[in-house]
């Protein structure tokens, strides 16, 4: 609805040192069907006075005695308020007009054409109240997807916080009693006589072998216990677990010297990793895998890539297709972001966080192996 059809009381600040210009500027708007309130000021200090009140829209004469319609736009901007400004005068060349617009004057108007300026007014007002919305709808799409983004950190913060929670009641309490029944279970089996107790005995200490097994397993992907060493072990360790069970050759790539991360990166990192072989081992059909972990002006980079089929736009669009979309929530709470590029000769997904890290180590050449699991939450 414009402003024009409304009943609205337009609140008008008048610089002009002529009390004849003045009303017969205020003749020309109530003729144009506006309700107005106008203040007519001539000078510097009471325009600079003025400007502690709202205004809806400010109209100019260009020359003042001591003072100019310049200098008044040049206050209104030091000002900080957003008002529209319409410089009027009877001689204002064009090329000043044209300087005063890219100033931030909203229009500029002959005294000799008046029978435009209700227009004038009127669009001057309602373009700067449409950018006044549109600078308050962009400020609240920042502060609420600020909001959405401090949701997803505290959703992962919380979810890895129950895996972790989880995994160890499973090894404290599931896993202790499933390896006191297979001490029980194994001391039945030493003194029993009876051939047929002996088998069901056997038989029994099998599916809690299995159960044990099922538990570590279980442990390992809500919270592998082998980023208690570091990133590098973990993905040292996750690599040749991929390329064992999969028979897919995989080759990581470290850098030099092992670093300090901060608190969440190698979770995240490590989580990375895991999706995306997750994936390559699902879809990719891929031969070959290479991981590359660096480090350069400061940021932290890990890449993983594949020689499989890729990936087609149809697969990213899918509706519930979180995978991707649940990476880059998840490096967002530490500042990171994740790019994914993919051809017909194979996908590329690349982690990056920014780092501020000192002090270095060696780093291991090999993962510790299977025969002593780093990956599990000690012995069950």
């Amino acid at each position: 609805m414009s402003i024009a059809s409304t009943d609205r009381e337009l609140r008008v600040l008048h610089l002009e040192d002529s009390e004849l210009d003045h009303e017969l500027m205020v003749v020309h708007l109530l003729r144009g069907g506006l309700r107005v309130k106008a203040l007519r000021i001539d000078s510097e200090a009471d325009f600079i006075a003025a400007l502690a009140q709202k205004w809806d829209a400010i109209i100019s004469d260009y020359n003042l005695p001591g003072f100019s319609g310049l200098v008044a736009l040049d206050l209104l901007a030091a000002s900080g308020r957003d008002v529209p400004f319409i410089l009027v005068s009877g001689e204002i060349g064009e090329d000043t007009a044209v300087a005063a617009m890219r100033n931030g004057a909203s229009d500029y108007l002959l005294k000799n054409n008046l029978a435009r300026l209700v227009p004038a007014l009127l669009h001057a007002i309602e373009a700067t109240e449409m950018r006044q919305a549109r600078e308050r709808a962009d400020r609240e799409l920042g502060e609420s997807q600020q909001r959405l983004r401090e949701l997803a950190q505290h959703l992962q913060t919380s979810i890895e916080q129950e895996r972790a929670a989880i995994a160890r009641e499973i090894h404290d309490d599931v896993g202790g009693s499933l390896t006191a029944l297979k001490f029980d279970l194994a001391w039945i089996a030493r003194h029993s006589t009876s051939a047929e107790v002996t088998t069901r005995v056997n038989s029994a200490l099998e599916t809690v072998t299995l159960a044990i097994d099922s538990s570590k397993r279980i442990m390992h992907n809500l919270r592998p216990a082998i980023l208690e060493q570091g990133l590098v072990a973990a993905l040292q360790w996750i690599t040749l677990r991929f390329e064992k069970r999969t028979g897919t050759e995989c080759l990581l790539r470290l850098p030099r010297y092992a670093l300090d991360f901060p608190a969440g990166v190698p979770l995240v990192a490590y989580r990375t990793a895991q999706e995306a072989l997750t994936n390559i081992s699902k879809h990719a059909q891929a031969t070959r895998v290479e991981l590359d972990l660096s480090l350069a002006g400061g940021v932290l980079s890990l890449e993983i890539s594949d020689n499989g089929r890729g990936l087609n736009q149809d697969d990213l669009a899918k509706a519930r297709s979180f995978g991707i979309r649940g990476l880059r929530e998840r490096a967002g709470t530490v500042g990171g972001w994740v790019d994914l590029s993919s051809s017909p000769a194979g996908t590329t997904l690349i982690l990056s966080v920014p780092l501020n890290l000192a002090g270095n180590a060696d780093i291991p050449t090999h993962a510790a192996p299977d025969a002593d699991d780093p990956s599990q939450w000690g012995g069950l």
